[in-house]
């Protein structure tokens, strides 16, 4: 199986979810320290190139691949990408099965801010307090997505491509 994270940037809540998918953060919904939050593999690291790259994070536990994607505003990529693998797993006849998860239902409003200081404005000392804020915030709305996102994996049977939009982490 296959698991891809995606939401606008690519970078902060994506990050976050992959690692809590690859147990690199702690299993509960506690909040997160700022030092957890921070070392996060590339959290607030992305720039505007790596819009539209799919970034390997990992295996789990079971061996399945996770994988994340900044979109930006476009809302045809993950349909686009569905399609594509529909077209592959016809042609080629693999049966993996992959998920798309959408992210952004959780992002609070500080860390849209702090996202767009940061990375947009190049302005850390008013962006990274800001996105730390925003991840304590949702850190365990994204921990409930993942586990939701890993459910869904493991009871979904026939369907091979699963995309799910996620707003009830809203």
């Amino acid at each position: 199986m296959i698991y891809i994270y995606h939401d606008y940037a690519g970078t902060h809540t994506t990050s976050l979810a992959a690692a809590y998918h690859l147990k690199q953060l702690p299993q509960s919904e506690r909040k997160l320290t700022r030092d957890e939050i921070l070392n996060v593999n590339y959290f607030n690291k992305l720039t505007r190139k790596d819009f539209g790259k799919l970034l390997y994070h990992g295996e789990d536990e079971e061996g399945n691949s996770v994988y994340t994607i900044g979109c930006k505003r476009d809302k045809l990529a993950v349909p686009a990408m569905k399609e594509l693998t529909l077209v592959l797993k016809g042609k080629f006849h693999f049966n993996e099965k992959i998920i798309f998860s959408h992210t952004s239902p959780t992002v609070p409003l500080p860390m849209s801010f702090g996202g767009f200081f940061s990375r947009g404005l190049k302005i850390d000392f008013i962006g990274v307090p800001l996105l730390v804020l925003g991840a304590q915030q949702c850190c365990d709305n994204i921990y409930r997505l993942v586990e939701n996102t890993k459910q869904v994996g493991r009871t979904s049977f026939n369907e091979q491509v699963i995309t799910l939009e996620n707003k009830m982490f809203k």
